[in-house]
């Protein structure tokens, strides 16, 4: 990946984020060869999240002014790619995963959830598996694919006890608070003894440690609504429409005019192309569902 404040020649317009974008792309689809690949972006905050939790997401730092710049050229690299392109305004974009995987799922495809969120453990399972980039903290995990077995060893619940063992012990990279105190250890020691949230949270007069039965009993509420944020809403509007392709004159088109040089001569290698076989495309996004306009908070991507 190119350092991330390289910059156009001409105009000082920030590209680093392209460089790894397209790389990261180019490399999932050629290890998985999957037959569609789809990303989900946030297109701002999400309302029903807000609407129960207001600081929900709240302490994540303001996403940097180079990669707002290049959000807009993102999702039009990732169409030109063949990714289909999903985003909802208000809706976020995990809800939007949950949902397509769900669907698909059902219908008896395979489904790969990229993404190094947590939540997804809920939706692993005999049709979804979930591939986690390596850690930032220890890289030489390399990626990981878990499969429902994969999930129950790495949190020590499995799928379906996910969403009530994150209200547990809370979120912190979403600002939901768990019950103070309570970390993995006694969480996964409880739903395995209750076998829910709601049996812990009926255990209260029983529980053990009797520590925290006093902090149960007061903060219930809490946890149950904790269980509402973590838990995927799966109801939203999902058409998977037709496969896209890549559009690789365009691709190259969109390099050759945003002057990343060295990602447009791996391109051209790859597909055997030759300069001046450029031409510009224009891809398509999907749905919008709300006119294209700044939102507060950061936009991210997710792959499925």
């Amino acid at each position: 990946m190119e350092r991330s404040n390289l910059r156009r020649q001409s105009d000082q317009f920030p590209t680093g984020a392209l460089h790894g974008w397209i790389k990261s792309l180019q490399d999932l689809r050629d290890a998985e060869k999957p037959d569609r690949c789809v990303v989900f972006f946030d297109l701002g905050g999400s309302d029903r999240h807000l609407a129960v939790l207001p600081d929900y997401k709240g302490q994540r730092d303001d996403t940097p002014p180079d990669i707002i710049l290049q959000l807009p050229e993102i999702k039009k690299l990732t169409a030109l790619l063949g990714f289909a392109v999903i985003q909802e305004r208000g809706v976020e974009a995990d809800d939007l995963i949950a949902t397509a995987v769900q669907r698909l799922a059902a219908a008896g495809d395979e489904c790969i959830i990229v993404s190094a969120d947590k939540d997804f453990g809920q939706c692993v399972g005999a049709q979804v598996l979930q591939l986690a980039p390596p850690p930032t903290a220890n890289p030489a995990l390399g990626w990981r694919r878990l499969d429902a077995a994969g999930v129950e060893a790495k949190f020590g619940v499995p799928p379906t006890l996910i969403a009530d063992y994150l209200a547990l012990v809370g979120d912190t990279s979403d600002n939901i608070p768990g019950l103070k105190g309570v970390g993995p250890k006694t969480a996964v020691k409880w739903l395995q003894q209750y076998g829910g949230l709601e049996g812990v949270l009926g255990a209260v007069a029983t529980i053990e440690p009797a520590r925290f039965r006093e902090q149960i009993q007061a903060d219930a509420d809490r946890i149950r609504s904790n269980l509402s944020l973590v838990r995927f809403k799966t109801d939203f509007a999902f058409e998977p429409g037709d496969v896209s392709t890549e559009d690789v004159s365009g691709v190259a088109a969109f390099l050759e005019a945003m002057e990343m040089h060295s990602t447009l001569r791996r391109y051209q290698a790859k597909h055997g192309l030759t300069a001046g076989q450029e031409k510009p495309s224009e891809p398509t996004i999907r749905p919008p569902t709300a006119p294209a306009k700044p939102a507060p908070g950061p936009e991210q991507g997710e792959l499925f």
